[in-house]
């Protein structure tokens, strides 16, 4: 029994150590597994994450690109932003800046160009923000670039639309505010606005709920056109 029982504890050892031994390379190959599983599940995000990006900045680059410039002090274009708030609920890239930075706004689009962005141009001003715009379009001319759209709200005393712009639409009350004319060269369109309202001043004008909509339609016309 003696003898028995050793044979038995000799042939149950080796068995105990197979199955640890068993048991250990399972666990190893699971790990394996499950590594795998997540280098692999990393790189198919990574894959995702990147044509994502890509898609929005390529829509991004097609899309409208506007620029709304702010009259003296900013304190009067505030509908602008409102504007610009709509034109982003719709994935329209558009930024709101001070008059005085109008240069600044062209070396920008100058910038993004060289970049790749093909999208229609716009450029919306009020009152000195809408004498700057023209001259923004007359900047951009001296570099061969189009304005697509150009919006003015309210400008007074100011030059000419230049021949890059394909369409000039203005806004103006009766009083403090002027029809816009053509340069020389210039081949597209103009729609002048008078706004014969008692209740419309040019310091009011962008606050317009019915202009604001006007706007934002004829910018998002404009990008489904160029689609």
């Amino acid at each position: 029994m003696g003898i028995l029982g050793a044979i038995a504890v000799k042939v149950a050892r080796p068995g105990l150590e197979e199955l640890g031994e068993g048991s250990h390379w399972a666990v190893h190959a699971h790990r394996k597994r499950r590594s795998l599983v997540k280098r692999i599940g990393a790189r198919v995000l990574g894959t995702v994450v990147a044509i994502v990006l890509l898609w929005c900045d390529s829509a991004l680059a097609s899309g409208p690109h506007v620029v709304l410039l702010r009259g003296w002090f900013g304190v009067f274009s505030t509908g602008l932003d409102s504007i610009a708030n709509q034109l982003r609920a719709q994935g329209i890239e558009a930024e709101v800046v001070g008059h005085m930075k109008w240069s600044t706004a062209v070396a920008e689009i100058l910038r993004k160009r060289s970049a790749g962005q093909t999208g229609p141009l716009v450029l919306v001003g009020h009152s000195q923000g809408a004498n700057n715009v023209i001259d923004m379009a007359r900047s951009l001319k001296s570099h061969n670039i189009t304005v697509d759209l150009l919006v003015t709200i309210s400008p007074l005393m100011q030059n000419p639309i230049p021949a890059n712009v394909v369409k000039a639409i203005n806004y103006y009350p009766p009083v403090w505010g002027a029809a816009v004319a053509a340069d020389r060269g210039f081949h597209g369109k103009i729609a002048n606005f008078e706004l014969a309202s008692e209740s419309i001043t040019h310091m009011n004008i962008t606050e317009s709920t019915k202009l604001q909509k006007e706007i934002v339609r004829e910018i998002t016309t404009l990008g489904q056109q160029k689609k």
